[in-house]
């Protein structure tokens, strides 16, 4: 998984303290500098770095802490939620199983905080945009988006893949299909945006 900002924070802290004094700043140096309330937070910032295997960890010394290359972005491993309609709305099946990435796309989340996942595509709504059935989409998790952009968007508990355009009174969800209508979201609905698609990552 790509990193939070706070996490990406407490890891560049400890890379460019190594990269200055050779050494790791001790637990009480990264609570202090980013002003947390108990060493209970620096060992969870620790351990998920370790786990990610950003970090390793001389247990029997006090500046132990050793920034490693980050594999973990290298590797360019994001979870695959499911299926996404670019049709008829379908909800993201359950159960995620990892799919690789470009590494680079994935240092690139990395370096930005964000938190990427993948979805398969079911129907044709999008081809105008050039994406097709089956093929797997990449997006960055968020909860608003631009006028355009494209989007995973929940309505009523269905999920789907559209053009976002917001209106004074109502959304609409919009194709890339001229054969296809738009939908129209209103406010009495429930609306939420999953995330918005970054890339595509086609195999012939």
């Amino acid at each position: 998984m790509a990193l939070t900002l706070k996490q990406k924070q407490v890891y560049d802290f400890i890379s460019a303290y190594w990269q200055k004094h050779t050494l790791a700043p001790t637990q009480r140096e990264i609570k202090e500098h980013f002003h947390l309330k108990s060493f209970g937070s620096v060992q969870r910032y620790i351990n998920y770095l370790k786990a990610e295997g950003l970090l390793s960890n001389d247990w029997n010394v006090r500046r132990g802490l050793k920034p490693l290359p980050r594999l973990a972005a290298q590797e360019g491993e994001i979870p695959l939620l499911g299926l996404i309609a670019a049709g008829r709305p379908i909800e993201p099946l359950e159960n995620p199983q990892n799919v690789r990435i470009p590494s680079d796309l994935a240092l690139h989340a990395l370096d930005h905080g964000e938190q990427l996942f993948a979805l398969r595509v079911r129907g044709d709504s999008m081809i105008e945009d050039g994406i097709l059935p089956n093929d797997l989409i990449i997006c960055k998790a968020a909860q608003n988006a631009r006028k355009g952009e494209k989007v995973v968007a929940v309505v009523d508990g269905e999920a789907t893949l559209k053009h976002y355009i917001p209106h004074k009174n109502s959304i609409e969800l919009r194709p890339a299909n001229q054969s296809m209508a738009s939908i129209e979201v209103s406010p009495e609905q429930h609306f939420e945006i999953r995330g918005i698609m970054i890339g595509l990552w086609r195999q012939f």
